[in-house]
Order: C-alpha cells, then sequence, then structure tokens
C-alpha cells in the first residue's frame, strides 16, 4: 500500500457536479502543489482552483476535502474533489494526478479493501458496502446498513468469544491433564447449544445477494384491447408503448422498469389472450404471454370495463388463477352506474379520469404485495454466501463436539474441534483470511470504493 491512488467516486457522463477520491502518502503534497493549501484543517470545506501539476494550468474551481489518516474512510490521508460534472475535467485532474510517480488508477473495491487492511471495517462490513451501493430494494438496503453499522459482526465477535473461552478453559485441561480435576463436558452443553441455535438461526435466515437483489416480476395480461400497454404507459408516465383501439396492436411481451416505494420492479405489458385465434402470428404472440406469466411474482389481469357483460366472470376467472384483478376504462363503468365500481376487493383504472389517484392506489397495492413490511425492522440477515458457508463449518463443528461429548469426551478432542470452530468464526470477520478471498471480494466492488 506504498503508492497513492485515485478513482472516480461517480459514474462517467455529464453531471452538474462529480466526486474523486485520492487515497495515500500523495494526498499532503497535491493539496500543496494542486490547490496551494499548505496547511489543510481535516473535514473543512475548501473551495479553490486545481492546477495541473505539471503546467500549473487551471483545470476548474472547485470544492476539496481534506481527511487525516486516522479519521478516513481509508486508514489513510484522502483527499476528496468535487469538480464539475464535465467528463473532460474529470479526465483532465486524474491525467493530472497519474502523473506522479507514485500515484496510480485505484484498482476495484481498493479504498474499501485499504479499509479493512487498516482496521477500519471488518470483512462483513466491507461486504455489505458493496451491499448498500448495489441492492435494488428498501428493505436490502436497510439490512446492508445493519451489516455496516457491525450488528453482524458484533453477533459473530459474541459467539467466538464464548468460544474462545471454553477453548482456553480446554486447552488449559490438556495442558495439567494430570495435575487437574476430570473436567465435566456435560456442563458446556448449555452453552454450546446457545451457539448452536444462534448459527441455525443466521444460516436459515440467508438471503442470497443474488435473490434479494432480483426484481420481482410483474406481468400484464388480459384480453385484446382491455388496455394494458395504455396502463403501463400511464404507470410509467410516458408513451412508451404503442396503443390503438385496433386490438392486438402489441404482438411480443415488452419489458419496463418501474420504482415503487420498496424497490425497482420488471412490469411486462403481454400480447392479448383472446378465445379465437386469428393466424399462426397470434397463436405463437398468446403462447409466448402464458410463458411469461409462469415466471411472474404478480400475475396482473386487466379486465375490460367497456364489455360490462363478461366482467363478472373475467373476475371470477382471474382470482381462481391467484392474478391480480384490475378494471379499466373505470369512466365507462360510472356511465353505467355500475355497481362493480364500488367493490372494495378489486382495482381500477381509467386513462380518460383521475388517472393519478387510480395510479396512487394501484402502486401502493403492489407495493405491499411484493414489499412487505417486515415484523421486526432491527432482523437483518446474512447474504454472503462466504459467510454463510463459514457459518455452515462451525455448526457441523458444534454437532461434532455434541457428539464427542456424549461419545469420546477426551479433551484434546474437544479442544481441537473447537479450535476449529473459532477459525470459520474469525474468518467471517476477517481476523483469519487468505490473499486469494480477499481478491475475489473485493475484486466485485466498483472502482472509486
Amino acid at each position: 500500500m506504498n503508492s497513492t491512488i485515485v478513482a472516480p467516486m461517480t459514474p462517467s457522463g455529464v453531471s452538474a457536479i462529480a466526486a474523486i477520491r485520492v487515497s495515500g502518502k500523495a494526498v499532503r503534497s497535491i493539496l500543496s502543489e494542486a490547490l496551494l493549501n499548505t496547511d489543510p484543517k481535516p473535514r473543512h470545506a475548501y473551495y479553490g482552483d486545481f492546477r495541473h501539476l505539471q503546467t500549473k494550468k487551471i483545470l476548474d474551481s472547485l470544492l476539496y476535502i481534506f481527511f487525516e489518516a486516522k479519521h478516513s474512510y481509508t486508514g489513510e490521508d484522502v483527499l476528496e474533489l468535487y469538480p464539475h460534472g464535465n467528463p473532460l475535467i474529470v479526465k483532465g485532474i486524474i491525467q493530472s494526478l497519474t502523473h506522479l510517480d507514485s500515484l496510480r488508477l485505484a484498482n476495484p473495491g481498493e479504498f474499501t479493501q485499504r479499509a479493512f487492511l487498516n482496521g477500519k471495517l471488518d470483512l462483513v462490513q466491507a461486504e455489505s458496502v458493496a451491499d448498500v451501493i448495489h441492492s435494488n430494494t428498501l428493505e436490502a438496503i436497510h439490512n446492508a446498513q445493519r451489516l455496516l453499522k457491525g450488528t453482524l459482526s458484533s453477533t459473530i465477535q459474541e459467539l467466538a468469544e464464548s468460544i474462545k473461552n471454553m477453548s482456553m478453559r480446554l486447552e488449559l485441561d490438556v495442558d495439567f491433564v494430570e495435575e487437574e480435576v476430570d473436567p465435566d463436558p456435560h456442563s458446556w452443553k448449555p452453552t454450546l447449544l446457545q451457539i448452536q441455535r444462534h448459527l441455525d438461526r443466521l444460516i436459515q435466515e440467508f438471503q442470497s445477494a443474488e435473490s434479494t437483489n432480483r426484481l420481482p416480476l410483474v406481468v400484464v395480461y388480459g384480453k385484446p384491447n382491455a388496455g394494458k400497454s395504455s396502463l403501463i404507459n400511464a404507470l410509467i408516465q410516458e408513451d412508451r408503448l404503442l396503443v390503438s383501439d385496433r386490438p392486438g396492436t402489441t404482438r411480443d411481451f415488452v419489458e419496463v422498469r418501474l420504482l415503487l416505494e420498496g424497490g425497482e420492479i420488471r412490469l411486462i405489458d403481454t400480447a392479448g389472450i383472446a378465445t379465437e385465434v386469428a393466424d399462426d402470428l397470434d397463436a405463437l404472440s398468446m403462447q409466448k404471454s402464458l410463458e411469461i406469466l409462469k415466471e411472474a411474482d404478480l400475475k396482473v389481469c386487466l379486465i375490460d370495463g367497456a364489455k360490462t357483460q363478461d366482467i363478472t366472470d373475467d373476475i371470477q376467472a382471474a382470482k381462481k388463477e391467484k392474478a391480480f384483478p384490475i378494471v379499466s376504462k373505470a369512466d365507462l363503468l360510472e356511465k353505467n352506474n355500475d355497481s362493480i365500481l364500488h367493490s372494495q376487493s378489486l382495482s381500477f383504472v381509467s386513462t380518460k379520469q383521475d388517472t393519478e389517484s387510480y395510479i396512487h392506489q394501484l402502486k401502493s397495492k403492489w407495493n405491499k404485495i411484493l414489499f412487505p413490511a417486515k415484523e421486526n425492522q432491527e432482523d437483518f440477515w446474512v447474504t454472503s454466501e462466504r459467510q454463510k458457508t463459514s457459518l455452515i463449518a462451525a455448526q457441523k463443528g458444534i454437532e461434532k463436539t455434541l457428539d464427542l461429548i456424549e461419545t469420546n469426551p477426551a479433551v484434546e478432542l474437544l479442544a481441537f474441534e473447537m479450535q476449529l470452530v473459532r477459525q470459520e468464526l474469525l474468518a467471517i470477520t476477517g481476523q483469519i483470511s487468505s490473499e486469494d478471498i480477499l481478491q475475489s471480494i473485493f475484486s466485485r466492488f466498483c472502482v472509486g470504493k
């Protein structure tokens, strides 16, 4: 870690403000030479001109903050620059910095890796940084934030400490086996069983990052010309899908993204499903609609409110398929004074009147279905396969120890198993870790984090 590293913290592209992070020993000389600040106050926002380190030409007037090593993210001197978000300016600043022999572009995740190596974060917290950035639901973000604050780390540390205390007693018995009274292994069972319950809970509540970040799939289906494309256009607030009074306009399913309060979803508009097939292409379109429906987390059946004679049958058919029924063209129901409009179990939409109110209610209902609130907001779950593997190995070690207590309570064997269990727990927080594991973890991070 002798070299100083630099990377943009914001994505490439035009924006009002960009952010660049520099970490390492060269930070103070950069402050002095590029910003003419020889005595920066830590955590103080400055505004000044950034000069090219070779040509001394001013590249931009920007905001910058200096973080002293012991109070920085990486545990090293850190400089954060906030230039205007023109990619040419960002590129110019970074190129100027990388002309220094001791400074280079950061590798993916290298800032967080340095934070881990300098003791600012443990490995669980380091992994949760990536989860905070990449989570697609609010609940997943909240879980990652709880892990980042150390909820899992403290739990693992407490379990490891319990194992350590037992191991110390066991190893003492091994060293002084001839002088001590024979130990009673059965007295350790309550503690071992309690640790086993903790491990069981963590393993059972495991949710992989892939599963928590999978976007829920909502598929809208119904008869031709029920208004599916109009509904989706209203939901995403743009004319994304082609709309026509002619049935069969949508031939292939079309996917868009929709942001609800709890997270983003994949929303699919399908070809109309009719009772009679017009041609081979029509048959193929309907077949694709039926196939994608099988993958849906939420099936939404749109029922044509203009065809009042079919509404009751269509609603019953939708409920039989465990679909979420929506009656379209609610303005026509109101004109016909249809009692269905007052049903509490149905949702309605209309692109002719009060669209915003209908859409707001619809989004709220979908959000409750797809992102249900947890009973205990303080609960957390493990998201790393690496962590889960260590938890399972530790659990098997506890099981083996309990079995040895009943079948062969030799102190040497018990002490050995306890040592292995503790090593697995310490591997979770990174107190015991190999270079290969660290490289695998941090290589998945984005550059600049």
